[in-house]
C-alpha cells in the first residue's frame, strides 16, 4: 500500500507548491501504471474494465473521491476503459494532491 493513500488533499495555490522533476519521479515510483503525459504538466493512467457498467461504477467512485478530496481529474470514458488525468491548475503543474488522488483512484480500480 502506498503511503499516499493515507494522505488527504489540502488547498494549494501558487507556483511554490509545484513539484520538481526529482520529486515527481520519486512519487511516480509509488504509482504503478501512472506516467507523466508527454508535453504536459499532468499524470495519467488508463484503467480497463470488462464492461461498460463496471467502467461507469469506477467513474462514479472516482467522482465521489474527487468531491471528498476537493481535487478533480479529467476523465476520458469509453467502453471498458477510463483514462484518469491529474494536474493542479492553481500551482501551474503537478502538486502532491495529484499523486494522493492518483493513489486513491488506483485503489478504487482494485476494489
Amino acid at each position: 500500500m502506498s503511503p499516499l493513500l493515507a494522505q488527504d488533499c489540502t488547498a494549494l495555490s501558487g507556483p511554490e507548491h509545484r513539484l520538481d522533476s526529482v520529486r515527481i519521479n520519486q512519487l511516480l515510483s509509488q504509482l504503478p501504471g501512472w506516467s507523466v503525459a508527454t508535453g504536459s504538466e499532468s499524470i495519467s493512467s488508463a484503467f480497463k474494465f470488462p464492461d461498460y457498467l463496471r467502467t461507469i461504477a469506477f467513474v462514479n467512485a472516482v467522482a465521489e473521491m474527487a468531491e471528498a478530496q476537493n481535487h478533480h481529474p479529467d476523465l476520458e470514458v469509453s467502453y471498458g476503459r477510463c483514462v484518469v488525468r491529474y494536474n493542479t491548475h492553481d500551482v501551474g503543474g503537478l502538486s502532491i494532491n495529484d499523486f494522493i488522488c492518483a493513489a486513491k483512484a488506483s485503489a478504487l480500480a482494485q476494489a
